[in-house]
């Protein structure tokens, strides 16, 4: 659409005053003598009255933006200026004036709307779902396009229009919107794996709570993974006869069943599948003593220096492998130790227990993160033992073998390091 000259302004501008006078001679006129036919005939042209108006609406806007109307008055844009003349929020007025201007680009679009048969919100629509294809598609695409949503504006409203139109590749160019989903998915899945991220925190009573973000496709393997245990784990209801026959499945498992389902999910994961860190596979080793095992009160010590009660450790050693660990004089590990190059991982797990981790002073990284070192190298007749052994993050244990530093023993029975001069 062009803008509207100066001769054709006044004409418009007539044309909207006698509008004005025969509405308000209109307004408020008695309807009672007119049938149900006529009602209807009357509503469905005033709709199309409507949208002819907004046609010209948009059109005189635009032309407006041009000549600089209201700019007299220090208005930024006709559209603004509008929109304070008229009491219409900003929002709408320059929603309005965006489609006006899209309508410059989709001539058949703006005849449509100009001839009554399209309604403003399915113009936008049509104009907002044309826009959104592919830059790559082919040329007659978005013309073939337009042409199907307006034959489909006939006989859908805006709402169900939007969504056709979201699809609409899929009925013009089926293999272009193979590689535009194609194309959509990977970069869905990309930014997803990209924003992946898991936090948690200890609130210092007993309980953590986390947060995370994954990917869609690994939610539903959760989502499944814990369903599957948590109804697994539904009691069986006794019947009259007393046979035991299943549960019907909840039809909505409670977040406390599914919490329980994912606390059930860790406890009892397939050693096998279980990753190694420094040589370990990464479980939580649990330290108590025997009088523990057998009943005791005092509570047991997790490898991450945090404790659990003697009841919540007697109830891990029924379901769980016990690594056995000797304890003997102030918790020393007694270890015979294998002639071996490499330390078991029953011996890394020990020195992890009485190391606590890194060896260096001013060195905070745990035993999963550590490599085990030979006191007495293993090239010069050193055993493989809990005591030739001592665990080193691998920067420390660099440091060790390297001939330029040299090592001592604090106070605290921490290694330093310092350059020989």
């Amino acid at each position: 659409m062009s803008a509207l000259q100066y001769s054709e302004q006044h004409r418009v501008t007539a044309l909207a005053r006698r509008l004005r006078e025969e509405l308000t001679a209109v307004a408020g006129a008695p309807l009672w003598s007119m049938s149900a036919a006529e009602a209807g005939d009357a509503l469905v042209l005033l709709t199309e009255a409507r949208s002819q108006l907004d046609s010209v609406l948009m059109e005189v806007l635009r032309h407006a933006e041009t000549v600089g109307t209201g700019s007299e008055s220090g208005a930024t844009s006709a559209t603004n200026w509008w929109s304070h003349q008229t009491r219409t929020t900003r929002a709408e007025a320059h929603r309005l004036a965006r489609l006006a201007a899209a309508l410059e680009e989709h001539e058949p679009v703006a005849t449509a709307l100009a001839a009554g048969e399209l309604r403003s919100d399915q113009a936008r629509v049509v104009v907002d779902a044309v826009d959104a294809l592919p830059a790559d598609v082919a040329a007659w695409v978005p013309a073939a396009a337009e042409a199907f949503l307006l034959d489909q504006a006939r006989e859908h409203d805006a709402k169900a229009l939007r969504v056709l139109g979201r699809r609409v590749l899929e009925v013009i160019d089926p293999a272009a919107a193979d590689r535009e989903e194609a194309r959509r998915l990977e970069a869905e899945e990309a930014d997803a794996r990209a924003a992946a991220s898991f936090t948690m925190v200890d609130d210092g009573h007993g309980r953590s709570h986390g947060r995370f973000t994954i990917p869609t496709l690994h939610a539903a393997m959760l989502r499944k993974h814990l369903m599957a245990t948590a109804l697994g784990s539904l009691e069986p209801c006794s019947t009259a006869a007393g046979t035991a026959e299943p549960s019907p499945p909840e039809p909505k498992l409670s977040r406390h069943r599914l919490g329980l389902a994912f606390i059930d999910y860790l406890e009892t994961r397939p050693e096998d599948t279980v990753p190694s860190a420094g040589g370990v596979a990464a479980t939580v080793v649990v330290t108590m003593e025997l009088e523990t095992l057998l009943g005791g009160l005092r509570a047991a010590s997790l490898d991450t220096g945090d404790k659990i009660s003697a009841g919540e450790a007697r109830r891990l050693a029924c379901r769980a492998g016990i690594i056995p660990l000797v304890l003997g004089g102030p918790s020393v590990v007694l270890d015979a130790g294998r002639k071996s190059r490499f330390h078991s991982e029953t011996q890394r797990i020990a020195m992890g227990i009485r190391d606590g981790g890194c060896r260096a002073a001013g060195c905070d990284a745990p035993p999963a993160l550590c490599q085990a070192h030979h006191k007495v190298e293993w090239s010069r007749g050193g055993g493989t033992s809990v005591d030739g052994g001592e665990l080193y993050c691998p920067p420390h244990h660099h440091l060790v073998h390297d001939p330029a530093y040299e090592h001592t023993l604090d106070k605290h029975g921490k290694v330093r390091f310092s350059r020989r001069t």
